[in-house]
């Protein structure tokens, strides 16, 4: 036991580290730092529950709240004893202030956070929030890196126009889907799920980047076609590699002067129901103003038939794309057969989230084909940009190919982003190239 607790994090992050509980009381996939053993099943729910595990996060609390409360009738409904006593994933950041001081002594008592159909209300706010704006801020790096500014990316070559927003999102995934969730869980769990799952998921997307080869090879240029899929799949597993990598970096120097310093700190007294509801009022505060912003801007750009009335549409439409990709992600780790026995390793979650995108913009592709007409264009064009481009994730994917890369069975990593892609691309070429009159 010395030697596994004296092990240091490797320089590449283990298929561990991707996975189990954020900490005591927290619920989410996160990374762990010590490199522990797990058998078939636990791998492959590990690899498979890297990116997301949707609202099965809040299950999981309130099955472990219920069961806690039957087997200890005695406790106060405020305090619950957390699952994990002993807490494996020991934050660098200065998170002590924001618990009570009784909460600093002891690791045995927890407050719950909200109700569970409040919990939901709040995860669907920051999703969508977080989902706009991730959506807006790969609309920013589209124009960018386009051709109207740095000229680096554009429609006709294999350095497609989300390229750059699917390297960033991954390379922030590294960072806080990956080695910082948990820090940021113990602070708000629905702050980890709408950076992680809202805003990282939206700022990247597969569909747009299947679409985008799609059209090259409906130009017949079938080996742009290609290398852009083998370009783009190299592109953003290398950008969360090196998140990842410079994450545990900026980690160890947190730790580094965290131990070179006199942990006397004054504990600020924080009641954890009253912040987070505070966090969900100024949630839906912020939703309901990016809605009217984009609804009044819509109105005005829309007769121009603009990229910018595109952008605004699909803000009006980013947050059920998240809404759907979220729950769709409790499939992840679920496996198939009766008892789920059959692919546990397979994040179907995510899975049918890509590939149902990726063809459904096909099809509004082929629809702008045969409609041509600057209304169809703009309102499939937002509908695309937002709905779908916010449904469809190239973050989550990558946090789970990388994953499957880092496991026992790394060949899994590669079986998954290929069946990904093949499957996406046929049925799109099925749909998108079909003869319109």
């Amino acid at each position: 036991m010395d030697s596994i607790k004296s092990h240091e994090e490797p320089i590449f992050p283990t298929m561990s580290s991707f996975s189990g509980q954020a900490s005591a009381g927290t619920f989410l996939p996160v990374s762990r730092s010590l490199p522990l053993t797990f058998n078939n099943d636990a791998d492959s729910d590990s690899v498979s529950e890297a990116g997301d595990t949707g609202d099965r996060t809040l299950q999981r609390r309130h099955s472990h709240q219920n069961v806690l409360l039957d087997h200890h009738p005695a406790m106060n409904t405020a305090s619950v004893t957390k699952p994990f006593p002993v807490d494996i994933t020991k934050s660098p950041l200065p998170t002590e202030f924001l618990l009570s001081p009784e909460a600093n002594n002891s690791a045995k008592v927890e407050e719950p956070v909200l109700p569970k159909s409040l919990e939901y209300i709040s995860c669907l706010t920051h999703l969508a929030v977080f989902g706009i704006l991730g959506a807006v801020t790969r609309y920013m790096l589209q124009k960018l890196f386009g051709p109207t500014v740095a000229q680096v990316t554009s429609d006709g070559s294999i350095l497609y126009l989300d390229l750059p927003a699917n390297m960033v999102g991954s390379f922030l995934m590294g960072w806080f889907g990956v080695v910082f969730k948990a820090d940021i869980a113990r602070v708000s769990e629905f702050l980890a799920i709408g950076l992680a799952t809202g805003y990282l998921g939206s700022l990247t997307t597969f569909s747009g980047w299947n679409q985008k080869m799609l059209d090259l090879s409906a130009d017949g240029e079938w080996l742009y076609a290609v290398l852009g899929f083998l370009f783009g799949l190299f592109l953003s597993a290398y950008s969360i590699i090196l998140g990842v990598e410079t994450a545990k970096g900026f980690r160890w120097l947190l730790r580094r002067r965290a131990s070179s310093e006199e942990k006397k700190q004054s504990c600020l007294k924080a009641n954890a129901y009253k912040r987070n509801i505070m966090s969900m009022i100024l949630m839906v505060t912020l939703l309901m103003a990016f809605l009217i912003v984009s609804a009044t801007e819509l109105v005005k750009e829309f007769e121009k038939g603009t990229s910018k009335a595109q952008l605004w549409l699909g803000c009006l439409v980013a947050a059920p794309g998240v809404w759907l990709r979220w729950f769709l992600a409790r499939l992840n780790g679920r496996g198939l057969g009766k008892n789920g026995q059959y692919l546990r390793w397979v994040p179907f979650g995510t899975l049918i989230a890509n590939v149902a995108a990726a063809s459904v913009m096909a099809a509004l592709a082929t629809l702008k084909k045969s409609v041509d007409t600057p209304t169809c264009n703009t309102v499939a064009s937002g509908v695309q940009f937002g709905l779908l481009g916010c449904l469809s994730t190239v973050s989550t994917f990558m946090a789970e190919f990388n994953a499957m890369r880092e496991s026992d069975k790394p060949w899994r990593a590669y079986a998954y982003a290929s069946f990904t892609i093949a499957v996406s691309f046929a049925m799109g070429t099925i749909i998108y190239s079909a003869p319109v009159g």
